[in-house]
């Protein structure tokens, strides 16, 4: 009976996770992650020692010190002024369209695709409708490329994160193996977007007035400290020092500011997203620990059908991606499957991550993006979004897995 229950709250909780929230109530994935926790310890009779155990602390705390500092560039204005910068640059629409992708991408990589898809788009918005420019190509361009930039680095995204942090994976290895797709992704998505908008890039009426938007001011000598604190930490990545040691010291030097609060860097972490963390790591470790799962995977090795290979992980990720999301898929996965070879982590990286462009809610950083465009009175349609998402999904993937196999990193 007990176990009845337990793989009962797991289901019902990964639904939500599907859906995006509970029905008839206000409460959203990370909510709904909680819940399903307290309701897993009580169904087990755990203490709160055990449900612990089941939490990876070092993916939260590397994911909080990450947090802290992209707080301290959105706080000194920086994300503003790379909108603004956008914005302003000169050229035709498609140039603008490429400099949105390519800063997008960059930022993402080093500074986490959600923090920059939270950040920038109300100010792009209304610099482009003061433009006469529709934004909606443009918030597609920023969404995909911020899920494609991010899946170069390790530390792009959350999934990366915890992906890392489970296989220890090697920082430059990690570039090596995912930044070539990554950056052949970026073509795909400005070859995508501008076919299919060609001749469709004006507004039809002129913006209102009331949009435009004042150029933001930027604080220098705290985009300075940003600077050096990432260049440090990215240098501590590279030698290989604890990432979350280190993302926690460069929280702690930010934290040492004669400027910027302590509570405002606290209050700009993305706590919603660590809770959906924990909160799925307690739900997935109690499963993982269950006979029942362990006698799963056993029968899953017997007949060659673990995500070891891109034939079972291309299409796994494609449809947890996009079912669940690729950042509650991922924990899921990690949790039920012991010991994943080294070499399938830089695949699973790097295709789901891909696969989140597929549909709006396919991604957290997608549906941030159309949320914070609603903020300015822009929108981004789910069939929009789908009809360039599915082709730069389908073509990247492919680059991906076609990578993955010519280079040996994962048989086929």
């Amino acid at each position: 009976m007990i176990t009845d229950g337990i793989l009962a709250i797991f289901a019902l909780t990964y639904v939500g996770m599907a859906i995006g929230r509970i029905p008839g109530l206000r409460t959203d994935r990370a909510g709904l992650a909680l819940v399903a926790a307290v309701l897993m310890i009580v169904a087990t009779g755990a203490d709160l020692r055990r449900a612990a155990g089941w939490v990876d602390l070092s993916t939260l705390a590397l994911l909080f010190g990450l947090m802290v500092l992209s707080a301290q560039f959105g706080i000194c204005g920086f994300y503003d002024y790379c909108a603004d910068r956008i914005t302003h640059a000169q050229g035709s629409p498609q140039r603008l369209l490429a400099i949105t992708i390519v800063v997008t991408a960059a930022l993402s990589a080093v500074l986490t695709n959600d923090i920059v898809t939270f950040a920038v788009p109300p100010l792009l918005c209304l610099g482009l409708q003061a433009r006469r420019l529709n934004p909606i190509p443009y918030l597609i361009g920023l969404a995909t490329a911020a899920n494609i930039g991010s899946a170069a680095t390790v530390i792009g995204n959350p999934q990366n994160i915890l992906i890392g942090q489970v296989g220890q994976l090697d920082f430059w290895r990690f570039l090596a193996i995912c930044g070539l797709p990554s950056l052949v992704g970026l073509g795909v998505i400005q070859a995508v977007i501008c076919w299919q908008w060609r001749g469709r890039w004006q507004l039809p009426e002129p913006a209102m007035a009331s949009t435009a938007a004042k150029a933001p001011e930027l604080h220098r000598w705290s985009l300075v400290k940003a600077v050096v604190i990432t260049v440090a930490l990215l240098v501590a990545f590279g030698m290989g020092l604890p990432r979350d040691l280190a993302a926690l010291f460069a929280a702690a030097a930010l934290f040492m500011s004669r400027r910027v609060e302590t509570r405002a860097l606290v209050g700009a972490v993305d706590w919603s997203l660590l809770t959906l963390f924990g909160g799925l790591f307690v739900v997935t470790g109690v499963v993982a620990d269950l006979p029942a799962t362990q006698q799963l995977f056993r029968d899953l090795i017997d007949h060659g059908l673990l995500p070891d290979r891109l034939s079972v992980l291309t299409p796994l990720t494609l449809a947890m991606s996009n079912t669940i999301g690729n950042v509650p898929s991922d924990i899921m996965l990690l949790q039920v499957w012991h010991h994943p070879p080294q070499e399938a982590l830089y695949g699973l990286a790097l295709l789901s991550t891909f696969a989140g462009n597929l549909l709006l809610t396919g991604s957290l950083a997608n549906l941030i993006v159309a949320e914070r465009a609603a903020t300015v009175g822009a929108s981004l349609p789910f069939l929009a979004h789908a009809r360039a998402g599915i082709p730069i999904t389908l073509l990247t993937s492919a680059i991906a897995g076609l990578w993955l196999w010519l280079t040996g990193v994962v048989p086929l």
